[in-house]
């Protein structure tokens, strides 16, 4: 079993920077794919981005490419989510996840979920 709980949303203008935490309850963090997906306002869940156990994949939607970047650190049970040059369309809940493979892009692909942070990008 894995809780995960996301910290550091928040508003933001276009073109500034937020970076989402997640920490994760456990000792077998470092055995699970990690990933972050984000819901707006009457839209489907959709995949950001994705890491791989050791750190050494990633993933990203082609939406967040050269903008997102995703890490870890499984000395802290954490997962991070840097996101620059925000733009409004980023407006959404994101949540993390981790999933019981090596690396995962769909929603249905993780086993658990955080309660999501609100990020709101204001133009």
């Amino acid at each position: 079993q894995v809780q995960l709980v996301e910290s550091g949303g928040g508003l933001v203008q276009a073109g500034g920077s937020l970076r989402l935490s997640c920490a994760a309850s456990g000792r077998t963090f470092s055995s699970y794919a990690m990933g972050w997906f984000r819901q707006a306002p009457g839209k489907e869940r959709e995949f950001v981005a994705a890491i791989n156990w050791s750190g050494g994949i990633t993933d990203y939607a082609d939406s967040v490419k050269g903008r997102f970047t995703i890490s870890r650190d499984n000395a802290k049970n954490t997962v991070y989510l840097q996101m620059d040059s925000l733009k409004p369309e980023d407006t959404a809940v994101y949540y993390c996840a981790a999933a019981t493979r090596n690396i995962a892009t769909r929603v249905h692909d993780y086993d658990y979920w955080g309660q999501g942070t609100q990020v709101t990008v204001s133009s």
